[in-house]
């Protein structure tokens, strides 16, 4: 029998994990309430998986690990079937003008422009995250799912294929425009 190098103890979790789970939760999904639930959908989770823990490694890296993949369930339920939703027409519609339709080139009011994000000011940056949140909420559900998968859990794109069920290609074509809406977004908002 192997010992466990880290032990379990749930009457702490709450105290000791549940702030820093919302806030991974929020970061991914912007909105509260949700991400409330879905923290304590992790310690339910845990708790019914206390047995199967191995202990190779920390407590809240287990916990985290359980809330990630209830979070790519939660991507998956809100992506699912959205390829012709009115959210991703609309935002292709906004992006028709980014570009000449002859030549393919940038429109030049659309053109890209600096954020001016080269500040080091906190003040600063946390107005640019609030309004980089914001303008992410904007996305369709899929691109929002997408992109937040790649930028901000740094998964490979055979993982958000296979946990999206979107193809190589659409994966592409979903991250370009994903990006585009953003930067759009992001210069009308915080320039």
């Amino acid at each position: 029998m192997t010992t466990k190098i880290h032990q379990l103890e749930p009457r702490h979790w709450v105290a000791a994990h549940a702030d820093y789970l919302f806030t991974y939760a929020i970061a991914r999904i912007n909105d509260e309430e949700q991400a409330k639930d879905l923290v304590q959908e992790t310690f339910l989770a845990a708790l019914q998986k206390v047995a199967k823990f191995e202990g190779k490694s920390a407590e809240r890296t287990w916990l985290t690990a359980i809330l990630k993949y209830k979070i790519i369930d939660l991507y998956r339920k809100k992506s699912s079937g959205l390829a012709i939703n009115v959210d991703v027409q609309q935002a292709e519609q906004e992006q028709s003008d980014f570009f000449e339709p002859e030549y393919g080139h940038w429109n030049l009011e659309r053109a890209p422009q600096s954020f001016g994000i080269d500040d080091h000011d906190p003040v600063v940056n946390k107005e640019f995250n609030s309004i980089l949140q914001k303008c992410m909420q904007k996305l369709p559900a899929l691109w929002l799912s997408v992109f937040t998968m790649k930028h901000m859990d740094d998964e490979t794109t055979d993982v958000i294929c296979s946990e999206l069920k979107v193809t190589p290609s659409n994966f592409w074509v979903i991250i370009h425009r994903a990006k585009l809406n953003l930067r759009a977004c992001l210069q009308k908002n915080w320039i």
